[in-house]
């Protein structure tokens, strides 16, 4: 299977959603995250006549190589560490990690102050939550925002990805009240091999998309 576009992607998942809950969802809030994710989410939003909220988890890159994710960090200040990473033999200590846990922090509030200017919070407390992304590789800074999510009580968490890994898919089962996957394939290198049209998404896009939502949201 292989998307057009995220758009598309999201179109074919809000089907799913549908499809799965037939309207026995509380209260829905469809939790995006950025920013991919949030092109994808709309659709599902949309369908639901749903509000977006966002969750915005940073990967905490390794000193030698920024892109291997050690760690995820999310607004709360929850970290979540990479258990397969050797921190020890790779001097890779505490100090390290919670400084680049603030300094991701700091970019996270930046993000969420830009996306979301002059818009409420979006209460989570006994409601359905569906975090959508635009697909899961390896899965760690998912994973954190879930655990973050979990902190906000919520009535369900239900996670909504168009594509993820097939071995991975066990092991999110066990973190979420549901889960629903388009395309799990066990031949897998990158999200963006199952998508036509991969190309990065704008913060101007996201915000664009976020205010359209919460102004037929009502929110």
């Amino acid at each position: 299977m292989v998307f057009r576009d995220r758009r598309h992607a999201g179109e074919l998942l809000a089907r799913a959603v549908l499809e799965r809950f037939n309207g026995n969802l509380v209260n829905p809030v469809v939790v995006a995250i950025p920013r991919g994710g949030v092109v994808v989410a709309e659709p599902v939003a949309e369908e639901l006549g749903a509000p977006i909220e966002l969750v915005i988890p940073r990967k905490i890159g390794a000193p030698f190589n920024e892109e291997f994710a050690v760690g995820a960090v999310t607004e709360d200040g929850y970290v979540l560490l990479n258990p397969s990473v050797p921190f020890e033999s790779l001097g890779i200590t505490k100090d390290y990690i919670e400084r680049k846990a603030r300094e991701e922090i700091a970019e996270i509030e930046r993000r969420r102050d830009r996306y979301l200017s002059g818009f409420k919070r979006i209460p989570l407390e006994g409601r359905d939550v569906i975090l959508v992304d635009d697909g899961i590789a390896t899965g760690l800074t998912v994973k954190a925002a879930i655990a973050s999510l979990r902190r906000l009580n919520p009535n369900r968490i239900i996670l909504a990805v168009p594509v993820m890994p097939a071995d991975r898919v066990p092991e999110f089962k066990e973190l979420v009240d549901d889960l629903i996957v388009l395309y799990a394939p066990e031949f897998f290198q990158a999200v963006g091999q199952f998508y036509q049209d991969f190309s990065q998404t704008s913060d101007e896009e996201v915000i664009e998309i976020l205010r359209r939502n919460r102004e037929m949201a009502g929110e």
